[in-house]
């Protein structure tokens, strides 16, 4: 059966007509790079285009407020740019939005394809609310009104650092704020629990299962200190104003100070103006700092996620310390088997972001991304940016949701495994001296004995002293 055959309309750019399906707000210059890049079929992510909108709509206001655009233009961009926000504030029409930008992540390393989809979106949603045809470009021209005083080799580094500030404040600092409220509820749950601490996978000295678990706050408390030392240097070094190279050309004096501050109210991060708009274009610097910072918190969670995984092992065969929540079957040939999934998930997105920071820096580094007075790989940038954030958001709530709150101890285990340790000696070895305490260990190894048997049997000290030198919680304990 043939295939209908699209309804085009022709469009028109500085390289001539352009047929453009019918149905989309995009035009000539978007259809050319759909048709130069279909490398992956991947678009880049919605917040990067949310960003754009506030971006483009922030210079418009400030471009009406420089006397540069007329009120009612300046108002049609604004009314376009509110009508993209408010559709992606709906999950069920962000499909439908993402319709009309429609290009690849691997384009023009640059990202003006993209700056371009978003200068024609806007404009032609503009035509049609002034009751002109979609392609008109009046009122409202893509170049001359969307994109005045900017150049998308400004606009496409800042729209990143906006979109990625954004879904660190809204997404992934609350995310990671929550997980650590369930974490801290197990450490004073569990703070009279001794049990036996490992290093290098061996028996060590008592530990508290509070203590285990305070571990683990204190690197998610550390997490969000990164996350919002991410957000802050992607905040402080917007290179918008800079326009094709840094120098501002085509572009009011006041233009970048006056975005940053319309950016700030409507979306409560202080954004600030580059300092150097030159190392701020030819350089993503500013990025590989901040998902440094991402991939520590990656690195955490993955420590978090394994030892869980690893203290919940068994049931019988294993540590089981911990009882993990059961949340799906675990095997396809074993009954009955239940898997740390949620754990394996986590460790899965820690390898994921780990590969997004060696894109990032690679991306970033100079002769392959950063060349001269411009980054050539900044779409690439942009995605894996805007991925470890969502992908480390949406792990910490997992982590939270399925797996932290659900945690519960094994307390007979726990404390059981203390009084078999060998290394309780430790304890001992003020009082008879480390040759001696380590003689005691090899012996009551051999022969199946716990510490505290050996030493009764030998007579070294009596049961009194004994149990105040091996009182365990003491052992917890500084001196």
């Amino acid at each position: 059966m043939a295939k209908r055959k699209t309804k085009t309309r022709i469009e028109r750019d500085s390289m001539g007509e352009m047929e453009v399906p019918s149905h989309v707000l995009f035009g000539a210059t978007t259809q050319r790079a759909l048709l130069n890049f279909p490398i992956s079929g991947r678009t880049l992510p919605p917040s990067l285009i949310c960003a754009f909108a506030l971006l483009k709509r922030s210079a418009a206001v400030v471009n009406h407020k420089l006397k540069l655009l007329d009120q009612r233009r300046a108002r049609y961009i604004a009314d376009a740019c509110d009508g993209i926000l408010d559709v992606f504030d709906d999950p069920n029409r962000v499909d439908g939005m993402m319709d009309h930008f429609p290009l690849d992540i691997f384009q023009t390393g640059s990202g003006t394809s993209t700056n371009m989809n978003v200068n024609e979106v806007i404009s032609n949603i503009a035509c049609r609310e002034a009751g002109k045809p979609i392609g008109a470009k009046d009122p409202i021209h893509p170049n001359d009104h969307v994109n005045m005083g900017q150049s998308s080799n400004d606009t496409f580094p800042t729209a990143m650092q906006i979109a990625a500030c954004i879904d660190i404040k809204t997404l992934l600092i609350p995310k990671l704020k929550s997980m650590r409220k369930s974490l801290k509820a197990k450490e004073k749950k569990w703070d009279k629990i001794v049990t036996i601490g490992r290093t290098h996978l061996m028996d060590a000295t008592p530990i508290r299962v509070g203590q285990i678990f305070s571990g683990y706050v204190a690197a998610i408390d550390y997490g969000i200190c990164r996350a919002e030392r991410a957000m802050m240097r992607l905040a402080e070094n917007l290179p918008i104003g800079g326009t094709a190279v840094g120098t501002g050309m085509n572009t009011h004096s006041r233009f970048a100070s006056m975005v940053c501050k319309e950016l700030k109210k409507s979306t409560r991060i202080s954004f600030q103006e580059a300092s150097n708009h030159f190392e701020a274009q030819s350089t993503r610097d500013c990025v590989v700092e901040a998902h440094g910072e991402l991939k520590t918190i990656a690195t955490s969670m993955s420590k978090i996620a394994n030892d869980i995984r690893w203290l919940g092992s068994g049931p019988r065969c294993g540590l089981f310390l911990l009882s993990l929540p059961a949340v799906q079957p675990g095997s396809s040939i074993m009954p009955g088997k239940v898997n740390p999934v949620i754990s394996e998930s986590a460790m899965q997105v820690f390898c994921q972001v780990v590969g997004n920071d060696v894109s990032i820096t690679t991306a970033a580094s100079g002769g392959i991304g950063s060349l001269l007075e411009l980054n050539l790989c900044m779409p690439l940038i942009a995605d894996r940016l805007i991925e470890s954030i969502l992908l480390l958001s949406q792990t910490a709530e997992t982590l939270d949701e399925k797996l932290i709150q659900g945690l519960e101890i094994n307390k007979e285990i726990a404390e059981g495994l203390v009084e078999q340790s060998l290394m309780i000696g430790t304890a001992l070895a003020p009082i008879i001296g480390y040759d001696r305490a380590a003689q005691l260990a090899k012996e009551a190894f051999s022969t199946g004995e716990t510490i505290r048997e050996c030493v009764l049997r030998h007579n070294l000290l009596d049961e009194e002293e004994l149990d105040e030198h091996l009182d365990f919680y003491a052992m917890t304990e500084p001196s």
